[in-house]
């Protein structure tokens, strides 16, 4: 396979240096407008082939020619928050570039799989998807995996057990209104409420919905980015490798959940085409308000970039 990652900052860099060692592509492709920033890592990249050991070739490049024929396609290019800024407020600057990224990828890929990171996350999956004219199928967002993980991990610190014994659900959009739902969110089977206080639970629920603001703060001056391009790349491993897992993905819902024409984060079979199928899982109905409320959310945000769409 072929694999381009546009934008080469931390985020893109990171998913690109692990695909590269996991092997996943022969020919990866790493894209920033800045130029020297793309040839600079990806050469650095490259060089740590011997040792890696991986033998994956590596192009760092500022022109779009260079990703003729891809096969897959992470979208990682935009403004990263800072300190007090909301995933809404980059909503137009970042559906700008996402815009002009994915017209520039199908100029030159006709049918990609295309996967978006950037924030704020199901809308900018939106624009790629409006824009790119592709089957639904094939343009997904990287929320849920993310999310999940942050949840499972909080759990693992909190029970002192081993994060790979933790299942989590979180659904709904990438953002404060995101549904972790702990009906299905397990230890080795048991459902953490048996293993936690109602008011435990609840703090860990509210930390993963403010998961990403809590880094952002630290950092002052980006946010996060291992655990991200982590995500991205658990998901491109499942289509690569055609392993058919099933992941909480923003995909666009036609009808599941009471829920038309929107990308929000639900449970999704990933294999080689993309997503395989959705499913529709039982909710409390407080779970499915939050989930339709969190929908709801992400339609007001792409109602705002309709003359940008049109």
């Amino acid at each position: 396979m072929k694999i381009t990652v546009i934008g080469a900052g931390n985020v893109g860099a990171t998913a690109a240096f692990r695909l590269a060692e996991k092997q996943f592509a022969r020919d990866l492709v790493l894209l920033d407008v800045v130029e020297g920033v793309p040839q600079g890592k990806g050469l650095d990249m490259f060089q740590t082939g011997p040792v890696g050991p991986f033998d994956t070739q590596i192009v760092g490049t500022n022109d779009y020619k260079d990703t003729a024929d891809s096969d897959i396609v992470l979208i990682t290019a935009g403004l990263p928050r800072k300190p007090g800024m909301t995933r809404e407020d980059l909503l137009l600057k970042n559906a700008g570039i996402v815009k002009d990224v994915t017209d520039n990828i199908l100029t030159y890929s006709k049918n990609p799989i295309i996967i978006v990171v950037s924030n704020p996350l199901d809308i900018m999956t939106h624009v790629a998807y409006v824009r790119s004219r592709l089957p639904k199928e094939r343009v997904i967002g990287m929320a849920g995996v993310l999310d999940a993980a942050r949840f499972r991990a909080f759990i693992s610190l909190e029970l002192g057990v081993s994060m790979q014994d933790i299942n989590a659900c979180v659904l709904g959009g990438h953002g404060d209104a995101m549904v972790p739902v702990v009906k299905y969110t397990t230890v080795a089977g048991i459902p953490i409420s048996e293993l936690m206080s109602q008011e435990r639970v609840d703090a860990l629920v509210e930390r993963t919905r403010n998961g990403g603001a809590e880094i952002v703060n630290f950092l002052k001056t980006g946010s996060a980015f291992y655990a991200p391009a982590s995500s991205a790349v658990d998901m491109i491993e499942s289509i690569v490798l055609d392993r058919k897992r099933v992941l909480p993905c923003s995909v666009q819902l036609n009808g599941q959940y009471g829920i038309n024409g929107t990308f929000v984060g639900v449970p999704v079979k990933l294999g080689r085409n993309g997503v395989e199928k959705i499913y529709e899982i039982d909710l409390s109905a407080q779970d499915l308000k939050a989930l339709q409320d969190s929908a709801a959310i992400v339609d007001e945000n792409v109602a705002l970039l309709k003359e940008l769409l049109a």
